[in-house]
């Protein structure tokens, strides 16, 4: 046999032992159906009131409910609460809850939401979501220790009966109370086992799911929770829910049917994807934003105006929309994306409309004026998650500063690292997304309230902005309250507070084989309308 021929020989042997390659598939128990989800990345917690990122929120939600829940395409629709009114004024919601137990068999009651509140609101807590529930009379004072926990404007009427009296109107509040931030909490497993209530031996929820194992860096499985109250209507009897931070391998494992769901891939392999995968790429346009944020509190030079502009006048947007990522995102010289309710886009960086070439020429300039140049240069660190995309994009952004003269160092950590450096502002520059929370602009604009906290990674802080912000917040007509925020807007975008990247685009794998998922805006799929054919 000559050369050729065993070359030949060898990659038929390859390419068999490709096709036998056998598929790594849990079993599943006969006349059951289980989910094999791809969740991006390992969890830090499980605990409603202390979650922080997307891949904690999509398992938390399967574990519990609020008031409303979603929708399969997203929107609010009641949960907990059966129905409720509201008074004229806009500030006293009442909400009457249906019949439903916590997973151990106790009531859920109106009370288990007040503790629940009052929970996220202890300082002790110490959420970094505790500034949404500020929307509750008194919620602010709460968290700041000024005033008791009784005094928070959440009442049980009866065990079936809850009332809120917020601080101002908002129209928006079923959708605001999707967010696990609003989830109760069972009072009599928290107290007795402190933070260990929300592993598997002690977990108690109320949604359609119940915790069953957490193998840290493998998986986490939750199983249908039958004292659920709709529990006949859910399909799924078990769910496994992997770290996928390899995206290629994730990919893979979808393509043999290993997984079902992978929640994102890579996105400039969508043209391939959509070649070898056409029925499993769902791409759909988000309510999301990719930009960066600077540290000024460590980092003296970016408190300087013409600085910021800078660096970025001198990104190359739609290079990286179009030739990085591919997958349709838009470039953004806005926060608030497109396609927010209750909002007309309208507010830009006051350089947007300029060519790149003329945007580099001026932030060279600026550099000049602001004391940096060739002997003098400006140097920084940009901090990252390890995803691809991440990397690619940041990569691109250190060429285009080198062009005018800045020297940026990447540094990659695994993304629960990265968030918690910029929540301990441990960073020079970071980069992140911000998806939305609820559909309204107030959930982007809220972000840069002086007294937002840790996700107000810049440290934002314009008592003009933080007025137009109240004054929207006390404001009935829609029409007006939406010119009063885009004025907000436009007052950040000019102080260059956080530099915008683009608008992204929601990106999962998702197997012919499952039924029930809505593409949607706001991206949650609740896995209580989903089922596998078998």
């Amino acid at each position: 046999m000559n050369l050729r021929q065993i070359g030949l020989t060898l990659l038929a042997l390859i390419l068999l032992g490709g096709c036998q390659a056998k598929v790594s598939r849990p079993d599943c128990p006969a006349g059951k159906q289980c989910l094999e989800y791809g969740n991006n990345v390992e969890p830090a917690t499980l605990d409603p009131q202390k979650s922080n990122i997307l891949e904690e929120a999509a398992i938390i939600s399967e574990l519990f409910q609020g008031l409303t829940t979603e929708a399969p395409d997203a929107h609010a629709v009641p949960g907990m609460a059966t129905r409720w009114e509201t008074s004229g004024d806009g500030l006293v919601w009442t909400f009457h809850l249906r019949d439903a137990l916590w997973s151990d068999g106790v009531p859920v009651t109106a009370d288990d939401f007040v503790y629940g509140y009052q929970r996220i609101l202890d300082p002790k807590t110490a959420s970094i979501y505790a500034y949404l529930v500020y929307l509750l009379k008194n919620g602010q004072a709460v968290n700041e220790g000024k005033a008791p926990p009784s005094s928070l404007g959440a009442r049980a009427l009866d065990a079936h009966t809850l009332q809120l009296t917020l601080e101002h109107p908002a129209p928006y509040l079923p959708a605001l109370l999707k967010h696990q931030s609003f989830y109760p909490v069972p009072r009599h497993v928290v107290e007795k086992w402190g933070d260990a209530w929300i592993q598997p031996d002690h977990f108690v929820g109320n949604g359609p799911f119940s915790l069953v194992s957490w193998k840290l860096g493998d998986y986490i499985q939750v199983a249908k929770n039958p004292r659920f109250y709709d529990a006949d209507k859910v399909c799924l009897d078990r769910v496994n829910f992997y770290p996928t931070n390899d995206a290629i391998m994730a990919e893979r494992r979808v393509s043999r049917g290993e997984l079902d769901v992978n929640a994102s891939f890579q996105s400039n392999r969508i043209g391939r994807l959509r070649q070898t995968m056409p029925q499993t790429v769902r791409t759909h346009v988000s309510l999301a934003t990719a930009y960066m944020s600077l540290n000024r509190r460590d980092h003296p030079a970016f408190n300087d105006l013409r600085v910021r502009r800078a660096l970025s006048e001198a990104i190359d947007r739609d290079f990286i929309t179009e030739k990085l990522m591919r997958a349709g995102q838009q470039p953004a010289y806005a926060f608030v994306p497109p396609g927010t309710d209750h909002y007309s886009p309208g507010p830009r960086t006051v350089w947007a409309g300029k060519s790149l070439e003329d945007r580099t020429t001026e932030a060279k300039r600026l550099l000049a004026e602001a004391g940096y140049g060739p002997d003098h240069p400006l140097s920084f660190e940009i901090k990252i998650g390890n995803n691809p995309d991440t990397q690619l994009v940041a990569q691109a952004i250190a060429a285009d500063w080198a062009s005018v003269g800045v020297k940026a160092r990447i540094v990659q950590n695994e993304g629960q690292i990265a968030f918690a450096a910029y929540r301990n502002r441990d960073f020079d520059i970071g980069y992140m997304s911000w998806y939305a929370d609820f559909n309204d602009p107030m959930t982007f604009l809220g972000l840069f309230k002086s007294d937002t906290g840790p996700q107000n990674y810049g440290d934002y802080d314009n008592p003009a902005f933080d007025r137009l912000l109240k004054a929207a917040d006390q404001e009935p007509d829609d029409l007006r309250r939406a010119a009063i925020l885009a004025k907000a807007e436009q007052i950040m975008l000019a102080d260059e507070a956080i530099i915008p990247l683009f608008f992204a685009v929601n990106r999962n794998l998702v197997s012919p084989r499952i039924t029930g998922w809505t593409d949607n805006i706001e991206n949650f799929h609740r896995l209580g309308w989903v089922c596998r054919k078998p």
